[in-house]
């Protein structure tokens, strides 16, 4: 794995001039890398789509859930058994199924908010936003002088990475890794 810089740009023609600039500083062409960086959500690494198994803020509903299920169960069970001279033996049933129904949609109201950080934790990065991305692998000590030259030419969002890029292409870029922006 070498050090890889990177540095996000919105147009074709800016990767193209980024590209060419790169190979005139010496940088070889097999190391450089270009491609589109598609938004959050989509970069469809699952079967049925999206990028991850649960969402990042809904780690907690299914223990909510079933709180709220149990709970609401309960207290729908004890009401329907309360009116069992009235509604036969059926009262319990029904008034735990409608009670474990309404605790359920009650576990909602705890979930969190969209960018309310998680319990335990801290939003810490910024995902990585979508757009056109030209990366370079370089060789040793060439890292500061890779950042002013896409720096010149506009690039916003420069990044460092470990990666190997072979042939032009960034094998192991994860667009779901934290970047770690160039300060």
């Amino acid at each position: 794995m070498t050090t890889i810089i990177a540095g996000h740009f919105q147009l074709q023609e800016q990767i193209d001039a980024a590209r060419r600039a790169l190979q005139d500083a010496g940088f070889p062409e097999d190391r450089i890398s270009s491609f589109y960086v598609n938004q959050p959500g989509q970069h469809g690494m699952h079967e049925l789509g999206g990028d991850r198994t649960l969402s990042p803020g809904a780690k907690d509903s299914p223990e909510g859930l079933a709180k709220g299920a149990a709970t609401g169960g309960a207290i729908g069970a004890a009401l329907g058994a309360a009116t069992v001279p009235l509604t036969g033996p059926a009262g319990p049933v029904v008034g735990g199924l409608v009670g474990a129904h309404v605790g359920s949609l009650y576990s909602f109201s705890h979930m969190k908010e969209k960018g309310e950080p998680e319990k335990g934790g801290e939003n810490t990065v910024e995902p990585r936003k979508s757009g056109m991305m030209i990366a370079v692998a370089l060789p040793d000590g060439d890292e500061q002088r890779a950042v002013q030259l896409l720096r010149g030419l506009g690039a916003h969002h420069v990044e460092r990475a470990e990666g190997t890029i072979a042939d032009g292409d960034w094998k192991d870029f994860d667009p779901l890794s934290p970047p770690h922006v160039v300060a």
